[in-house]
């Protein structure tokens, strides 16, 4: 495609509010922004001089330039927040968070369970969104052990015939077994609702005035169970709620605050991985939010955007908070938002926020008292998560760094791919193919393969099938070919690899087996090499830390397919193989009589009887169950 002409379009631009999209080759979008004044904006990129290199690198792919006109500059950060959603481009911020966010569960049930949620939301009560699935399992760990509200399912919960487990540790009042009336279960709902929706000084004066009332009719035991569940809540107050504080805020920490290093300079060898690994270098970045709901502290969530354009702290804050808050999905808009870092715009996001959420949002960085140690608080443990994540890459890096020592080899590898089989007894095989860079894990390339047409326990002919199914579209230029191949296994798993790769044109590759040693204790293993040579390296040293990480990574990845695999056919029944029978049915049938023995056992009139069943579908069923 030709080279952009920036010249004439700059000439013909408006100056009102708008959504500019940045295009480069093949019509990727690389960047979405959007302006008040849209054509000095644009022209800003175009100027003679003062543009960083990763802005000039930006300008230099641009091969079109597509302009939207909104009538505001609130609609224009509307629009563009849902266009980077939608397009995803390299060099914006881009919130990778695509999972929906986790709720409590009240169901609507006579005697209802507090549960774990994600997703659709369809009966009962939700309480939330929570800022992370690990806050919403703190909950109910207090809520069971407050009030003592089931979490079992429905169908565990009808079919018990004496107390679970759950009842003998004091975390449910067994109402599954009539240990505890309606009435009362129907109380201890009221108060854990009372909990969730903040009013947890209520629900202490309440245990308080129960427990005197018991007292006062002797009855002591129950009195001591009030006094146990008031000094739980107490406990639970001094760490969930948060010192002088009130109402519901959302608070960001940025590090580094200036957008460099943390503690200044380079990103500790981080910038130096990204470039090695044939990217642009791009200092790392982490952001710490905390929330607070009515004073209490539900919990903290931690990201890492890209910071591809270099942007300043600021900057990052608003790009990164307008994409939490306004690029889509169900999110609480807070009555404040705190930033560490001051924002050029933050009265914008603070209107955009506001006429999302129907109502005023307060956006600052400027804050004193008690926010502005939140925002403190905020930074520091972004500071210290990302010191951890730099350490991290750097230790990554010394093992690259290592192995390619090892290996003799004149470039760093920048790509590690590392394959493992998992199987029991020769059943439902799953190979599992993980990939490193200079980054470490890249989970995002990470694949599985479920194994067919090979002998039962034949690991050989496994490996034989993945490596032939992994490269032969890489082979043709589908995706990236690695540096180095890992086979979780000896001698001969890696010459059958060896074989694949020969006849596929790829033998320049690295290959490397990680054989486990008699004992299979880490430190024993040996590296085995195509041919039948092997690799000496130090036991303790960090290639082969590397190799055992990639090695348990794989392996961990192909157990849980194997696994997952293993539990979908055990759930298959002769139901799934018979024509007209889908999920819906399938429970249908299920519930109405009990088993699939028990539905073979049931003339075609009576299998007609449940619901969605006609008399002819029956009678399939009952000719399928009878090999008629």
């Amino acid at each position: 495609m030709a080279t952009f002409d920036a010249e004439p379009f700059l000439a013909s631009l408006t100056t009102r509010p708008g959504v500019y999209r940045m295009v480069g080759d093949g019509g990727t979008v690389l960047y979405v922004g959007k302006a008040r004044n849209l054509k000095a904006r644009v022209t800003a990129y175009f100027r003679a001089s003062g543009l960083t290199a990763k802005t000039m690198a930006l300008v230099a792919r641009v091969r079109d330039i597509q302009i939207t006109v909104t009538s505001s500059e609130t609609e224009a950060l509307l629009l563009e927040q849902s266009l980077i959603k939608a397009e995803r481009p390299p060099y914006n911020v881009v919130l990778r968070d695509d999972k929906s966010y986790p709720y409590i569960h009240l169901t609507a049930h006579p005697y209802p369970r507090l549960a774990f949620h994600r997703g659709a939301r369809k009966e009962g009560r939700y309480f939330g969104p929570f800022p992370s699935a690990a806050a919403v399992r703190d909950s109910l760990n207090i809520l069971q052990k407050l009030f003592g509200i089931r979490p079992c399912e429905d169908g565990f919960f009808k079919n018990r015939s004496r107390p679970c487990l759950q009842y003998q540790i004091d975390r449910c009042s067994a109402p599954c077994v009539g240990l505890i009336d309606r009435e009362r279960y129907a109380d201890d709902v009221r108060l854990a609702v009372m909990f969730l929706e903040g009013k947890s000084q209520d629900v202490l004066a309440e245990f308080k005035t129960k427990m005197d009332s018991a007292a006062e009719k002797l009855e002591f035991e129950r009195a001591a169970r009030y006094r146990d569940q008031i000094d739980h809540l107490r406990r639970v107050q001094e760490n969930q709620y948060v010192h002088g504080a009130g109402g519901d805020v959302d608070i960001f920490g940025i590090a580094p605050p200036d957008g460099g290093a943390p503690g200044g300079g380079d990103a500790n060898g981080a910038s130096r991985a990204r470039a090695i690994a044939g990217r642009p270098a791009a200092s790392p970045v982490c952001i710490q939010g905390l929330f607070v709901r009515d004073g209490r502290l539900l919990g903290h969530r931690t990201w890492f955007p890209k910071n591809e354009l270099a942007i300043s702290g600021g900057d990052m804050l608003f790009a990164f908070l307008s994409q939490y808050y306004l690029g889509g999905g169900d999110r609480e808009i807070p009555k404040s938002v705190i930033a560490s870092a001051p924002m050029e715009d933050s009265e914008l996001l603070a209107s955009a926020l506001a006429a999302r959420a129907g109502r005023k949002v307060e956006v600052s960085s400027r804050v004193r008292g008690q926010r502005a140690r939140w925002a403190k608080m905020a930074a520091e443990n972004a500071e210290i998560s990302l010191s951890a994540l730099v350490a991290d890459r750097q230790n990554m890096m010394s093992r690259f760094v290592e192995l390619q020592s090892a290996l003799e080899s004149e470039d760093l590898p920048k790509r590690l791919e590392c394959f493992d089989i998992s199987h029991a007894g020769g059943e439902s095989t799953v190979a599992s193919c993980v990939v490193f860079d200079a980054d470490g894990p890249v989970k995002s390339d990470y694949r599985r393969f479920n194994i067919e047409g090979v002998a039962r326990g034949d690991d050989y002919g496994a490996i034989e099938q993945t490596i032939t199914r992994r490269y032969s579209r890489l082979a043709q230029g589908e995706g990236v070919l690695p540096d180095i191949v890992v086979i979780d296994g000896g001698a001969g798993q890696v010459n059958r690899a060896a074989e694949v790769l020969k006849s596929l044109q790829l033998d320049d590759i690295a290959l490397l087996g990680i054989a486990k040693g008699p004992t299979r204790r880490p430190g024993l293993e040996t590296i085995v090499l195509a041919g039948g040579g092997v690799l000496a390296l130090p036991p303790n040293g960090p290639a082969m830390h590397l190799l055992q990480h990639v090695r348990d990574e794989a392996h961990r990845f192909a157990i849980a397919g194997h696994r997952g695999r293993r539990q979908k056919q055990k759930r298959r029944s002769v139901l799934d193989d018979i024509p007209g029978i889908g999920p819906r049915r399938k429970r249908e049938l299920l519930a109405h009589f009990g088993s699939v023995s028990s539905i073979s056992g049931a003339s075609p009139e009576e299998i007609s009887k449940v619901p969605g069943i006609s008399l002819k579908l029956a009678a399939e069923i009952h000719g399928s169950l009878h090999g008629q």
